[in-house]
């Protein structure tokens, strides 16, 4: 391995499994693996075999299937453990046992007690005993960061000693601060006598927040190896995030001189895979893979971005998978922005439509937690199709009851002219829209109709909501009717929704409708 390689150790399905909550299912185990192997993952924790049937069956199943990386499973400095561990790993192309023990003298005081001697009795004899199962041997020195470091010289030496071909000094209690960890690498790097015959790891919990940086601080200090979890899943606080330390090796070349096998386009995608199958959802502001991680609201960072992306991000969304930036429309958007908003819309407004639009859309905002683009469209359509409304609904006589057809007789108000039809239906609402549909032909697919009541009582308004779909661009939109007449209220909604869809149309320069012909020439 070159000097500035760092292998991957992704241990998501060992010990992020082990936050509470976030058991996976066989399958799931199956398919994140996959993913995880097609990602350019080095080594695979696939699990804990001992701990249950199932964890031994996933184990195996993994070492199966998997074409590419190594497959680890998890034993304790037990010999059952051991066994039992080999035998599901065995069927890995490229096999590994992992096993550990405590070496600080608090975990051995009080969960193992035993004393220092008999710790390096049983690291001996257990790394010999999986050594004779595999060629691939991971020991780890549990709590390494609160051991005292001549003791903990002496364990690695025996455990190298005894055949294990990596090293892992885990900060297992995320205790450890940067300096302290990486000199830690250092101290025993060069005080253990057969410390060449094997690869250092780094194993880092996020008690403190301090979990990827100590990680990137053991590769200072000499190791080559980083364990870390999908999204930062793991026990307590968690496990140094995979992601994390993948991009911040890949951006931060200048002073990271590593390089790793992760196909690093894949990281979004597996990142909502784990999420998935964990029900763990990922926090809007993680880095990397998190909802935020690439969006920007604050108008001064639209900007920036606006002109150069670099003012504002450090690497790409498409070398984490994520599709673009997101520019984020809300209270601190600021006009340029906004007019880039509308541009990718596909509105083009002059310099005092987009003067009133602007303002109507921080009004807007500042009611609004989220501003979608819908929203932004209804805002623009609605100053506009009341600026050019060409149809109006005049008059509207509906006849209804138990005896049917029912029937709906409209007239509209098309550019000026009055025109007026008659029509059934299967209902008085479905009676009214076939009516519009005659006096003004055209396509387009009723995705929602809602009718609500603004106030209490029988003589209560009724506010009618209505979306119609363009099947042909798939355009939509969506308007509302308000009357004390819940009939009147649908035949306004719907009418303004066609006006809205004819903006559209004419905005998108599909083929115009000449309203007027179409109505004299009727259906």
């Amino acid at each position: 391995m070159s000097s500035d390689q760092v292998v991957i150790f992704d241990t998501t399905l060992r010990d992020g499994e082990q936050s509470p909550g976030a058991t996976m299912t066989h399958d799931e185990k199956l398919e994140v693996a996959e993913l995880l192997d097609a990602m350019g993952v080095d080594i695979i924790e696939a699990g804990f075999p001992i701990a249950s049937e199932g964890d031994f069956e996933a184990v195996t199943a993994i070492a199966k299937r998997t074409q590419n990386s190594v497959i680890a499973g998890l034993a304790r400095a037990i010999n059952k453990d051991i066994d039992r561990c080999g035998e599901a790993v065995k069927h890995a192309r490229r096999p590994r046992i992992h096993t550990f023990v405590s070496t600080s003298p608090i975990h051995l005081a009080h969960q193992m007690k035993k004393t220092q001697e008999e710790v390096l009795d049983i690291i001996s004899a257990t790394v010999a005993r999986a050594r004779n199962l595999v060629d691939n041997v991971e020991w780890s020195a549990m709590d390494a960061t609160r051991t005292p470091i001549d003791y903990l010289c002496r364990c690695v030496e025996t455990a190298i000693k005894a055949g294990a071909t990596t090293i892992n000094l885990p900060d297992t209690v995320g205790y450890a601060t940067p300096d302290e960890y990486q000199k830690m690498f250092e101290d025993i790097r060069a005080r253990v006598p057969n410390a060449g015959k094997a690869v250092f790891s780094v194993h880092c919990h996020n008690d403190l927040g301090l979990a990827v940086a100590n990680s990137l601080a053991g590769l200072h200090g000499g190791a080559r190896q980083i364990e870390c979890t999908i999204n930062g899943i793991g026990e307590r606080a968690g496990n140094a995030a995979l992601e994390e330390v993948v991009m911040a090796i890949k951006t931060r070349g200048d002073v990271l001189p590593y390089r790793t096998n992760i196909e690093s386009a894949m990281l979004n995608r597996v990142s909502k895979l784990v999420a998935a199958v964990t029900s763990f959802p990922v926090q809007y502001n993680k880095a990397i893979v998190g909802r935020n991680a690439f969006a920007h609201e604050s108008g001064i960072h639209q900007d920036g971005m606006l002109k150069n992306t670099q003012t504002y991000e450090i690497m790409t969304p498409a070398s984490v998978g994520v599709t673009k930036t997101s520019l984020v429309m809300g209270k601190h958007s600021g006009r340029h922005a906004f007019k880039e908003k509308l541009k990718e819309l596909g509105y083009e407004l002059g310099e005092n439509q987009l003067e009133d639009a602007f303002a109507r859309f921080k009004a807007l905002a500042d009611r609004k937690k989220h501003v979608y683009d819908e929203d932004i469209e209804a805002l623009v359509d609605d100053e506009i199709a009341q600026q050019h409304e060409r149809i109006k609904v005049l008059s509207l006589t509906v006849i209804a009851g138990t005896m049917g057809p029912q029937t709906a007789t409209l007239t509209l108000d098309i550019d000026g002219h009055h025109v007026t039809k008659q029509a059934t239906g299967n209902g008085p609402v479905d009676a009214i829209f076939n009516a519009i549909k005659a006096l003004v032909p055209h396509e387009v697919k009723l995705a929602l109709y809602q009718v609500h009541a603004v106030t209490e009582g029988t003589d209560a308004q009724a506010e009618v909501s209505i979306r119609l779909e363009d099947e042909a661009t798939g355009k939509q939109v969506t308007a509302k009717g308000a009357d004390p007449d819940t009939l009147v209220a649908s035949a306004k909604a719907y009418v303004s929704a066609l006006n809205k869809l004819k903006i559209k149309q004419a905005k998108g320069q599909l083929e115009g409708v000449d309203l007027q012909r179409d109505a004299r020439r009727g259906p």
